[in-house]
């Protein structure tokens, strides 16, 4: 089991956002998060990198806790993290943003380079000198996936990488996380469950920042009422 996340508790202020999130992804798993707007999907992202950490419950990564260290230490343990707003770094090319994430962590293989990047991606290869702030909504997506693989991350975290992109480009995102998912461990959260189940292997449905059902891509694919229940909009 590469991630273990044990009963985590996360509060804006005093407003509570999980209340007992518990997951588990084994090594080489692609596994989606799916609920409504505001159910927890990207706090509970946030809570595993750091960024909102828990308050109670545990964040096991590799046979090791991390809830509590700083959000640079646990990218440097190796989990790699794609914020739902990207955060594209502006007056940096598309090589730069790259390169400023390059990290090598001891005893990792270099599987990622900026060249081997810009080579295996075409779109970015192509605007390699280009200002990354002056690139479409879809070409971001693809270069904060591509510059979080510079830490060669173990564990890869995406919130919403579909979001506001053209039909075009969702897809070419579902061949890019399929790609990845050959070496690279997935936790993903969306709003489609039609792109999520097609990608993942298992999900987990949130509510009001808890997990009211897990179950394989291919089994909640076939539940109808359960999609109806939790994932439908009124």
């Amino acid at each position: 089991m590469i991630l273990d996340v044990r009963n985590i508790q996360t509060f804006y202020g005093e407003s509570q956002a999980l209340q007992g999130v518990t997951l588990h992804l084994e090594e080489g798993e692609t596994v989606c998060i799916l609920g409504r707007n505001g159910a927890g999907k990207s706090t509970t992202l946030k809570s595993i990198m750091g960024l909102t950490p828990p308050r109670s419950g545990e964040v096991i990564f590799d046979d090791k806790p991390v809830q509590g260290l700083p959000a640079h230490r646990i990218a440097r343990a190796g989990i790699g993290y794609v914020p739902e707003d990207r955060r594209i770094f502006p007056g940096l090319t598309v090589r730069d943003n790259l390169d400023v994430a390059s990290y090598q962590r001891k005893g990792s293989a270099s599987r990622w380079t900026v060249d081997g990047i810009l080579k295996k991606y075409e779109m970015l290869g192509e605007r390699a000198d280009q200002d990354g702030a002056t690139l479409s909504g879809g070409q971001q997506q693809m270069l904060a996936v591509a510059r979080s693989l510079m830490i060669q991350p173990r564990l890869l975290l995406l919130d919403e990488p579909n979001e506001g992109l053209a039909p075009v480009i969702v897809q070419q995102i579902g061949e890019l996380i399929d790609d990845l998912s050959k070496t690279t461990t997935i936790l993903f959260t969306d709003q489609s469950v039609r792109f999520a189940l097609k990608h993942a292997r298992r999900a987990y449905i949130l509510e009001k920042g808890q997990v009211v059902h897990e179950a394989t891509s291919d089994e909640l694919r076939v539940d109808q009422a359960t999609q109806d229940r939790f994932l439908s909009v009124a």
